[in-house]
């Protein structure tokens, strides 16, 4: 029952990042950096302690009384993630959603789940999987089945990327718009690599979740994992991500002089604020629901693969939707749709391969 839960909460949290971009697009009149960093302001600054209090109201506690070191390396991660998220979002303005997540996602998918194996592997810790876990049992093989299939699935969109590319003369006119393949590319393989950060600044918080997972089991004898426990590790991590890319947008809002954008007389100021509100709140559930199927998971490598799994297979789902694919042709069309459909294999392969571990 835990397996079940636990994809079930990291298909919400797919959902809540494979859509957050949607609100930014109802955005008028707005530069790209003035609607991302009032966006992250709920994201990185406003939600997370917000959600940290409602669910563990000693969080301030227990970050004052860690270890220097674990808030060093957490925050660090958080700025390299924070890298990762601010080129993400480039990603997403010059490839679409679809594409973009896809490559970008991919690459964080393979690195964030298999990097931590590999420094387990040398540094053996209780409770965690060395790389050779994937080799030696029927559950890691099975994961890193799911894994292959899914970077199939990530291949495929690809290639349904390239194809769109070529037919850019039917391309409908949403679809065109700051459509860039090649700086796109380079923009999200940056992103990809250093998005895998966050993953790794939740095992350099690990002991401030385990804080908060002990004193909840102090008060909740016999009830399992606390579900909440990574809210707080949160707290540190995107102070990381926020301190990222708040440096580059308000060097963005005074190189292009678009400071003015939040006194324009001829935007939707409050539709605006409301939009980028709620981009940035979902952006913030994600890593929220994360947290709850970790706990029913564990924070291994199947973990982040669902998380990722989903958030490209949503993204996907809304790039169809929201009509980037229209008017490509046959071949790209067909290469999303069977992407989609593979991932989701890969999906079913990873819930299945913690059905053999437990």
């Amino acid at each position: 029952m835990n397996a079940v839960f636990g994809v079930l909460f990291h298909f919400i949290g797919g959902f809540a990042s494979g859509s957050f971009y949607v609100p930014y697009k109802k955005v008028e009149g707005w530069s790209w950096e003035s609607m991302w960093i009032l966006g992250g302001l709920f994201s990185w600054i406003i939600v997370p302690p917000f959600a940290a209090w409602l669910t563990i109201p000693n969080f301030w506690e227990i970050i004052s009384n860690s270890q220097a070191a674990t808030l060093y390396y957490t925050f660090l991660f958080g700025l390299l993630w924070g890298i990762g998220g601010l080129t993400y979002g480039l990603g997403i303005r010059y490839l679409g959603v679809s594409l973009g997540s896809s490559i970008i996602l991919g690459l964080s998918m393979v690195f964030g789940s298999l990097m931590p194996s590999l420094y387990y592997f040398f540094y053996p810790t209780v409770g965690k999987h060395g790389v050779n876990y994937f080799f030696t049992t029927q559950s890691g093989t099975c994961i890193l089945i799911g894994l292959l299939i899914c970077l199939m699935g990530v291949v495929l969109c690809g290639r349904a990327g390239v194809s769109k590319e070529k037919s850019l003369a039917t391309l409908s006119k949403d679809a065109k718009t700051d459509y860039n393949f090649t700086l796109g590319i380079i923009v999200s393989i940056i992103s990809g690599v250093l998005s895998a950060c966050f993953n790794f600044g939740i095992e350099a918080g690990k002991p401030l979740a385990n804080v908060a997972n002990s004193i909840w089991k102090n008060s909740n004898s016999n009830s399992g994992e606390f579900l909440y426990q990574n809210n707080v590790t949160y707290i540190i991590i995107l102070w990381g991500g926020f301190t990222t890319n708040f440096i580059w947008c308000v060097y963005l809002l005074i190189k292009n002089r678009t400071f003015s954008d939040y006194t324009k007389s001829n935007v939707p100021k409050v539709k605006n604020l409301l939009f980028c509100a709620l981009a940035g709140t979902m952006w913030y559930l994600q890593f929220f629901f994360y947290g709850m199927g970790e706990s029913r998971l564990g924070n291994g490598a199947s973990s982040w693969i669902l998380h990722m799994a989903f958030i490209i297979l949503i993204s996907n789902a809304w790039g169809i939707i929201l009509n980037e694919w229209k008017g490509v042709n046959r071949m790209a069309y067909r290469s999303i749709i069977a992407g989609i459909v593979t991932i989701i294999i890969s999906i079913c392969v990873v819930g299945f391969a913690r059905t053999l571990e437990n």
